[in-house]
C-alpha cells in the first residue's frame, strides 16, 4: 500500500508540473500570437485551466514531502502527549475540510457534467473537464491527510514522511 500512495502522490506532482509546462506553453504562444498578430482562440483560459490543474495536484505532494506551510511554530513548543493530541487535531480538521472539499468539488463536476454547462471564454470549454482535475487534485490530497493520520497513529512524526525521509537519505 505504501508503494502505491507514494506513487499516486508523485504522478500527482508530475501532472502538477505539466500543468506548469503547459502554462508556459499557452503564455508564449499567446506572445508569439500578439508579435505575429495571429490570436489563438481560448488560451486565456486554458491557462487558467492549467494554473488550477497544477495548483491542485501540487497538494498532495508537496504535503507528502513536508514542504507544506505548517503551523509547527505553535506544535514544536509542545512536547510528548500534548503534541501528539494537537497532531490528531490539526490533521482531524485538515481530513474534514478537504473531503468536503472534495466531496463539492466532484458534486460540481457532476452538475457541470449534468447541465452541459460551458466556459464563457471563447473556448466555451465544457467546464466539467477542468473542474475534474481540481477534484482529482483535492481527492488525491484528502488521501494524503488520512495517510498522514495513519503515520501518527503509528507513532511518526508527519513531516517525516517516507518521501522526505529518502529524499534526506540521497542528500
Amino acid at each position: 500500500m505504501r508503494r502505491f500512495l507514494d506513487g499516486l502522490y508523485d504522478a500527482s506532482g508530475l501532472i502538477a508540473g505539466i500543468g506548469m509546462l503547459a502554462i508556459l506553453t499557452v503564455t508564449l504562444l499567446q506572445i508569439l500570437g500578439g508579435v505575429s498578430d495571429l490570436y489563438v482562440r481560448g488560451t486565456d483560459a486554458y491557462a487558467g485551466y492549467a494554473m488550477a490543474a497544477s495548483s491542485f495536484f501540487a497538494l498532495a505532494s508537496t504535503l507528502r514531502r513536508g514542504e507544506h506551510i505548517r503551523v509547527t511554530l505553535v506544535i514544536q513548543r509542545f512536547k510528548g502527549r500534548a503534541r501528539r493530541w494537537i497532531e490528531f487535531w490539526c490533521l482531524g480538521v485538515a481530513i474534514l475540510l478537504s473531503g468536503f472539499f472534495a466531496w463539492y468539488a466532484w458534486d460540481m463536476v457532476y452538475w457541470s457534467w449534468e447541465f452541459e454547462s460551458r466556459s464563457d471564454a471563447m473556448d466555451a470549454s465544457p467546464l466539467w473537464i477542468p473542474q475534474s482535475a481540481m477534484a482529482l487534485g483535492m481527492t488525491v490530497l484528502f488521501v494524503a491527510f488520512v495517510d498522514e493520520l495513519v503515520q501518527v497513529i503509528q507513532g511518526r512524526d508527519p513531516a517525516e514522511s517516507d518521501l522526505s525521509a529518502d529524499m534526506q537519505h540521497t542528500e
